[in-house]
Order: structure tokens, then sequence, then C-alpha cells
């Protein structure tokens, strides 16, 4: 009798034992698993991240290159109207020649008409005065 309490024990002992230990195996599979799921969670977030961080060094290069453009049209149309403000410039000194030599012209014609009249009135021709540029 006492070999099978002995033996009755032993297995009881054993088989919570077995219980203990398929406890801890259930526990374990379930910490890997969960580990696991945390894992790839976190690498998906990383490819996301690193998705977004591609696209936005895409688009940076992309408004660069757009930057680098406008840039060189803006120099572009700054040169052009610095090319207009000469010519702008010369062209405004041209027409103050010309009114100054018109001024010329008309104070001319104004006593030129003034001599024509006194001619006309005394009926003598006046001899003509000497211009000079």
């Amino acid at each position: 009798m006492i070999d099978a309490a002995v033996k009755n024990r032993i297995m009881q002992v054993l088989g919570v034992l077995c219980l203990i230990f398929f406890v801890m195996a259930l526990r374990s599979c379930s910490g890997e698993r969960q580990q696991k799921l945390a894992r790839e969670k976190e690498m998906s977030g990383r490819m996301d991240a690193e998705e977004k961080i591609n696209k936005a060094n895409q688009e940076k290069v992309s408004l660069e290159e757009k930057l680098k453009a406008k840039e060189k049209e803006l120099e572009e149309e700054r040169s052009a109207l610095e090319a207009t403000k000469k010519a702008l410039s010369q062209e405004q000194l041209i027409n103050q020649s010309l009114k100054e030599e018109l001024q010329k012209v008309t104070k001319l014609k104004d006593a030129l008409e003034e001599d024509l009249k006194d001619a006309l009135v005394s009926g003598r021709v006046p001899k003509p005065k000497s211009t000079s540029k």
C-alpha cells in the first residue's frame, strides 16, 4: 500500500507539475505572440514613416527644382527690366533733346513771323538774321 500511495502521490505531484508547465508554456506562447504583434506593428509604423520621409524628400527635390527655375525666370525678368529702364532713360533723353530743339525752332519761327509782319507793315524786306545752333 505504501508503494501504491507513494505512486499516487508521485503521480499527483507529476500531474500538478505537468499542469504548471503546461500553463507556463501557454503563457510563454501568448507573450511571444504579443511581442510578435508589437514588433510587426512597430515595423509597419517604421515603414509608413520611411515612405512618408521618401515622399517628402521627393517633394522637396521637386520644389527645389521649381524654385531654381523661378529664380532663373526672375533673374531674366530683372535683366529685361533693366534693359527696358535703360532704353526708357535713353528715350527720355532723346525726347528732352527734341523738346529743346522744338522750342528753339518755335522761337525762330516766332521771330521770323514777327520779322515778316514788320516787313509787310513797313513794305521792305529785312536782312536775314544769322542763326546758330
